[in-house]
């Protein structure tokens, strides 16, 4: 019963967290590309 616990509690973090980059990138905030080359200082 404590592993079915941990492995629900493991599951809700990272789902929070891929939820969490798919708004930043969503809202430009990314620190990978989010190709908007015109606010981008290594695309010249």
């Amino acid at each position: 019963m404590g592993t079915a616990v941990v492995l629900v509690v493991l599951l809700l973090g990272v789902g929070m967290a891929v939820k969490s980059m798919i708004r930043d990138k969503k809202n430009g905030k990314s620190l990978h590309c989010g190709g908007d080359c015109k606010h981008c200082g290594g695309c010249h």
